[in-house]
């Protein structure tokens, strides 16, 4: 879901602020400033039980700008505990299989109604591996999003692509945050980007799938699923020009956390992973009336394609 106001507070039980110890910025229990500068938090998908954005219309509307025909996708993994493979467990190769089996894939396939100034969205993946970065995370709880954009451009350098997508996975819990993950854009040298922030998820309640199928652990699972979401949007909105409703709901927004009965949630990817991954709206299902119903009854949702 997007966000557009310059500070975005997410107030925890026990109040107060306190001081990034990067830049000295005054940040919220939960989240930093964003300041003026700032690309705006897009998909922000939400824990479950937290509020979502009114809609007055279900159909998705384009916004004049571009989409991503097709997309290089490169993970990166941050933070001290990423070397520690007690902690990381199945996470780094599952959500390397994952971004590696996605292209072609009949899920990716959901989002290929939408199109933009620069043609269709395509299922189009180009996997070029994942980065690993073992610094330490430089926020206190939730990142402005150019500090994700800077550790984007730090990794991957000269490497930018205009159609690259940089999903940065960290080791930093959630707490008291009300989101599990959101998307935006920028530049690195001059190169657009698109990018994606991630907590830790693991034994995170608020942001579990309960996946029971597919052997995948709790954190990994977690992971996943809003990765899906994030990568949908980030496809059919990747520079906030692309489709979202009146009330500002991307496509994986408006079916985030239905899992209709009947459904098919379990997916194959084409490298034969398996994974539980919400749907993704569909303004065609919902004209038609072959949709599943969200959370709200809207029958829009579609599992695969």
């Amino acid at each position: 879901m997007r966000k557009w106001a310059v500070v975005i507070a997410f107030v925890g039980a026990c109040g107060g602020q306190v001081s990034d110890e990067t830049d000295g910025t005054t940040v919220g229990t939960d989240t930093e400033a964003l300041r003026p500068e700032d690309p705006p938090m897009l998909g922000l998908h939400k824990a479950r039980g937290e509020a979502s954005a009114a809609s007055s219309s279900a159909d998705l509307a384009w916004h004049g700008g571009a989409i991503l025909a097709s997309t290089v996708v490169v993970p990166i993994f941050w933070g001290t505990r990423w070397s520690d493979a007690t902690w990381t467990g199945d996470k780094i190769a599952g959500l390397d299989s994952f971004h590696g089996g996605l292209g072609g894939s009949t899920y990716a396939g959901t989002n290929t109604e939408y199109s933009g100034t620069n043609g269709q969205v395509g299922t189009g993946v180009t996997y070029d591996g994942y980065r690993l970065d073992t610094s330490a995370v430089t926020f206190h709880s939730s990142p402005r999003t150019s500090s994700i954009l800077a550790e984007v451009c730090k990794v991957i350098g000269s490497g930018a692509v205009t159609n690259g997508y940089y999903p940065v996975y960290t080791d930093a819990p959630r707490k008291h945050a009300g989101y599990c993950a959101w998307h935006s854009y920028g530049q690195c040298n001059g190169v657009a980007v698109q990018f994606a922030f991630f907590f830790s998820l693991d034994g995170d309640p608020g942001c579990d799938p309960q996946d029971t199928q597919t052997g995948h652990s709790q954190g990994l699972s977690a992971l996943a699923n809003v990765s899906g979401h994030e990568y949908s949007e980030a496809v059919t909105d990747p520079r906030n020009g692309g489709w979202y409703d009146s009330g500002g709901s991307e496509n994986a927004d408006k079916c985030a956390w239905a899992w209709p009965s009947g459904a098919p949630p379990y997916v194959t990817f084409t490298n034969g992973s398996r994974w539980k991954i919400q749907g993704n709206w569909s303004n065609q299902a919902y004209d038609g009336g072959t949709g599943l119903p969200n959370g709200r009854g809207q029958l829009g949702c579609i599992f695969t394609k």
